[in-house]
């Protein structure tokens, strides 16, 4: 198997798995008992919380562990708007959002939010799929409780200015929220420097475990006040009750200073390998139609590519090729028959969006997969416009 789906999933780095595993097998104490297993697997866990924070540049106080982003975006969105203090009544987020979020708008709006969906730049745009600033900007009002917008999106990689959104919100006394599950680990994040007030992200994204998010809540600048969405147990300050889990976090906490320590030179190579599947399809297919913003590392996640195909679902050109792993779309909608809503989202139309293909390029990529994979997906995409003629 050839992997290229590396935004739905990523493989545990063998180095974290080994980080993580004394914490399975030797060091198994609750963390939160007081006895000395105990206390070393706290111990251990909360240097890795602060290893966390320091790489996201953000008080220690401010990381809440979680099973990951769906949890993270639910406790963030719920969590802030539904606090006894919070009387705003008005929220924002983009069309192109993850379900994680989108489902969690649409539960509040049922329960008297005012919602409002802030569309995107349009395909062929060399900004599509970020968000449009000066419709933000007029959707923000004196009522508005909190923005949230996806740091890096799932399906094209565009990437938000979120440094220019945090001052739109908090211009007009709003939070913002961001699902950076796609950015942490692929792209510099800094708490302080941005000034976001709540971000969410995954462990399984930038190579460590699944089953392991976080939730960074407020920063220096500003206290954020959450509701808790599981209580029973009074762990991590009220916040998050449960059992928190040591070895997942310790694997996240090194995930990350892997992603950041290695950054440079991934960017560099996944971005060739990227370009390499874009340049050698599109010279074996004519009409080829990239999705998203053009190429670059302002506006696109560099190991992203997305394309629609001329004449061929993408569905089918996946099952033409069991060797490679891509998608035709987020991997949390693939049990749904529409298109992707982020595409359609562009302007694309059904049509289009149904003969799509995303490819997400990784750590573990290489030279041989990318040109076996290329030879693949042209031959396969040809034996399938042979039969539909």
């Amino acid at each position: 198997m050839i992997y290229l789906d590396n935004h739905a999933t990523t493989r545990c780095d063998p180095r974290v798995v080994d980080a993580m595993v004394p914490w399975l097998s030797e060091h198994y104490g609750n963390p939160h008992s007081s006895h000395s297993l105990g206390v070393e697997s706290h111990q251990a866990m909360e240097k890795a919380v602060g290893h966390i924070a320091q790489l996201l540049n953000a008080p220690v106080d401010s990381v809440v562990m979680t099973s990951g982003a769906t949890e993270s975006n639910n406790l963030a969105i719920r969590g802030m708007c539904l606090h006894p203090r919070q009387k705003r009544r008005h929220i924002v987020t983009v069309t192109t959002e993850h379900p994680a979020v989108l489902d969690v708008f649409t539960d509040l709006q049922s329960s008297g939010f005012r919602v409002t969906h802030v569309p995107v730049q349009q395909s062929g745009s060399a900004n599509a799929g970020i968000v449009d600033l000066q419709k933000l900007e007029e959707a923000i009002d004196d009522d508005t409780a909190l923005v949230s917008v996806m740091w890096a999106n799932n399906e094209i990689g565009a990437i938000a200015p979120m440094k220019e959104i945090a001052g739109l919100c908090h211009d007009r006394g709003a939070l913002l929220h961001s699902d950076a599950t796609q950015a942490v680990g692929r792209i510099p994040v800094d708490m302080m420097d941005v000034d976001i007030d709540l971000l969410s992200a995954t462990a399984h994204k930038l190579y460590g475990p699944k089953g392991t998010g976080l939730l960074m809540v407020g920063n220096s600048n500003r206290r954020v006040r959450l509701n808790p969405q599981i209580v029973g147990g009074g762990q991590q300050r009220g916040i998050r009750s449960g059992t928190m889990n040591p070895a997942g976090i310790i694997g996240m906490a090194t995930a990350m200073q892997l992603c950041n320590d290695e950054m440079q030179e991934h960017h560099d190579r996944v971005a060739q390998f990227r370009d390499q599947i874009w340049n050698t399809l599109n010279s074996h297919i004519d009409g080829l139609q990239l999705n998203g913003p053009d190429f670059g590392q302002e506006r696109r996640l560099p190991g992203n590519l997305n394309l629609a195909l001329p004449a061929i679902e993408g569905q089918a050109w996946m099952s033409s090729v069991p060797e490679i792993a891509f998608s035709s779309g987020s991997a949390c909608s693939a049990a749904h028959s529409a298109p992707s809503h982020v595409l359609t989202a562009l302007g694309i139309d059904e049509s289009t969006a149904r003969r799509s293909a995303r490819f997400g390029v990784g750590r573990f990529t290489q030279v041989q997969d990318i040109q076996t994979a290329c030879e693949m997906l042209v031959d396969g995409h040809s034996k399938l416009l042979a039969l539909a003629n």
